[in-house]
């Protein structure tokens, strides 16, 4: 079973920093296949932060673009995001994602043409400004 595990979450000040990290266990990086972020406030709908998959391929949602990086260790299952010029509106839990193509349902959420599935427990990050 596959588990995903997230740590680098905090409270920083809007223009801060912060790198978040996400080891996966039970899970092979092979076949393009793609993990990435997404964050959620209760009552909002899960957004795609940022994906990439095996061979270094990436994706952003806009309203990173240019602030965030996403970077990924295929050896050891594992991808960060780093996060700079950070803003009040980025506060959000954010969730470790792995990729599904067979997922379906609530728990399903599509970014960038590809499903993911499989999540993280979710790290806070809050921005104050």
């Amino acid at each position: 079973q596959v588990q995903l595990l997230e740590s680098g979450g905090g409270s920083v000040q809007a223009g801060g920093s912060l790198r978040l990290s996400c080891t996966a266990s039970g899970y092979t990086s092979t076949g393009n296949n793609y993990m990435g972020w997404f964050r959620q406030v209760p009552g909002k709908e899960r957004e795609g932060v940022a994906i990439m998959n095996t061979s270094g391929v990436v994706n952003y949602g806009d309203p990173v673009k240019g602030r965030f990086t996403i970077s990924r260790d295929n050896a050891r299952n594992t991808v960060y995001l780093q996060m700079n010029s950070l803003k009040p509106e980025d506060t959000d839990m954010y969730y470790c994602a792995a990729e599904n193509s067979y997922c379906s349902g609530g728990n399903c959420y599509r970014f960038w043409g590809r499903y993911f599935g499989v999540w993280g427990q979710g790290t806070q990050v809050t921005v104050s400004s």
